[in-house]
């Protein structure tokens, strides 16, 4: 953290310093994410500082974890079977609160800073995000849905893990620095710090990041959502113009 980073987190101490509980200072690298053509994601650092009551620091150091969270989706997952040599889809589940985009960072690793109990509470990990599942599939089916969705968005770099990749100073100040793919939507994003101690989350905080598109591209979706008709007409104006150029120039060759 840079010396105006840690200038600016001054007066927010010294005003906490006298709370009763540990207070957390957070913020983050960038407030608005735009995303242009050429958007090949953004790595977003997340930082803050730790006041503690009357400025004393526990004999046993704290834990720190960060969590990015994206806009919530229902999603259906659809399982493929090979029924006579094609493949068909079979069993499916549908989840109605699968977040867009889920990253975590923590100061070790969240099975030695809290318990299986806590981390459900606080949906500290992948494997313990509330989905929400609407469908009567039965429990080692839905686990097994749950497990395919992770796996495509780990592989897609929406759900990202990474323990023991937040930096603490001193015991006061933390670091921590967060991957936002390429593919995210647009929406409201949370960045949330927890304050650990003795296996217990004393104290939480949560800074909004906004991602939107800008230029070309918020131009067309500005155009789609608000002028939907005339969108419409000009998308199929456009690709007819194209096929009867494609035409006009394989007859010429």
């Amino acid at each position: 953290m840079g010396v105006r980073a840690r200038l600016a987190l001054l007066p927010a101490l010294l005003l906490l310093a006298g709370a009763d509980e540990p207070q957390l200072v957070p913020d983050v690298s960038q407030r608005d994410v735009e995303i242009q053509y050429s958007f090949t994601g953004a790595d977003l650092l997340l930082f803050g500082a730790i006041a503690y009551p009357d400025g004393r620091k526990p004999d046993k150091p704290a834990d720190i974890v960060v969590v990015l969270k994206g806009p919530e989706q229902s999603i259906t997952m659809r399982e493929k079977q090979k029924v006579a040599g094609i493949w068909v889809n079979a069993d499916s589940a549908r989840f109605e609160s699968a977040p867009s985009f889920y990253a975590m960072a923590s100061s070790r690793p969240i099975g030695q800073i809290v318990d299986e109990r806590t981390a459900a509470i606080y949906e500290l990990g992948v494997d313990k995000l509330q989905l929400s599942p609407s469908s009567l599939n039965e429990s080692a089916e839905l686990k097994r849905f749950q497990a395919g969705l992770v796996d495509l968005r780990e592989r897609a770099g929406l759900f990202v893990e990474r323990p023991g990749a937040v930096e603490i100073t001193d015991g006061l100040l933390y670091r921590a620095r967060l991957p936002l793919s390429a593919r995210v939507i647009v929406g409201d994003y949370t960045a949330e710090t927890f304050l650990v101690q003795d296996g217990r989350v004393v104290a939480a905080a949560v800074r909004d990041i906004t991602v939107r598109k800008s230029g070309f591209e918020r131009f067309m979706a500005v155009a789609a959502e608000q002028w939907s008709f005339f969108y419409g007409l000009t998308a199929i104006a456009v690709a007819f113009g194209m096929g009867w150029a494609a035409g006009a120039i394989a007859r010429r060759i």
